[in-house]
């Protein structure tokens, strides 16, 4: 056990290993296109849909039950699905991405929405506020936390998953937990986990920060 976390140890820090097309610094760059397109397209998807059904509190049921069925997602089961309809391309782990990012961001921008105090938007609208603006310039603000919270919770989630490229012969960091799996190397597929995990991890813990760098005057 020693001897392998010595070689992890070496795989991870070696000079050689952090250079050219299948290099760590490559793969992670992959890793985050994947990842950080995968979610812009999600939240531009799920944030009106969150926001729609918040305003007008129309589809709540929606809303519900796609948190379980972003947890229910049979994500390999979905690449190979669109693998096979649409061709080798990198639509099927985008599609497998987005779906699973979705939900996440649907669901806390509706709690969000919910959030708000009625009376707040009673106000807003008593002092002669459209309902496009009392949810632009009233309830969006109030509910920006949580928003904020459900994009993080994606981003996350898509980064963890977005090792599912190297399945369909992408890159990514995915590709050492691949490749070292048919090589049997078993110190490449630790290096890939691990990076993957510690990519995620910095990346919450970065988030996170920000989050309460943005929202540190608001008070529970």
């Amino acid at each position: 056990m020693d001897e392998l976390f010595r070689n992890l140890g070496a795989w991870l820090t070696g000079s050689a290993q952090w250079t050219g097309s299948d290099g760590i610094a490559h793969r992670l760059a992959e890793h985050l296109q994947y990842s950080l397109l995968a979610t812009l397209v999600a939240a531009a998807i799920g944030l009106p849909l969150g926001l729609l059904i918040g305003h007008t509190g129309k589809g709540a049921f929606l809303a519900i039950n796609l948190a379980s069925f972003g947890r229910a997602l049979p994500t390999v089961g979905l690449v190979v699905l669109v693998f096979l309809a649409g061709g080798l391309s990198m639509l099927p782990v985008y599609v497998a991405l987005v779906a699973l990012a979705v939900p996440a961001i649907v669901t806390n921008t509706y709690a969000g929405m919910t959030a708000v105090d009625p009376d707040v938007r009673d106000a807003a609208k008593g002092q002669g506020m459209r309902g496009h603006q009392v949810l632009f310039q009233v309830e969006l603000p109030l509910a920006l936390p949580l928003v904020m919270t459900g994009l993080r919770l994606a981003l996350i989630q898509v980064v963890a998953t977005a090792t599912i490229a190297a399945y369909v012969s992408f890159g990514g960091l995915g590709r050492y937990v691949f490749d070292g799996l048919a090589q049997r190397d078993l110190v490449q597929v630790l290096g890939g986990a691990v990076l993957v995990a510690a990519t995620a991890v910095v990346l919450d813990l970065a988030l996170s920060a920000l989050q309460r760098f943005l929202f540190r005057h608001r008070t529970a």
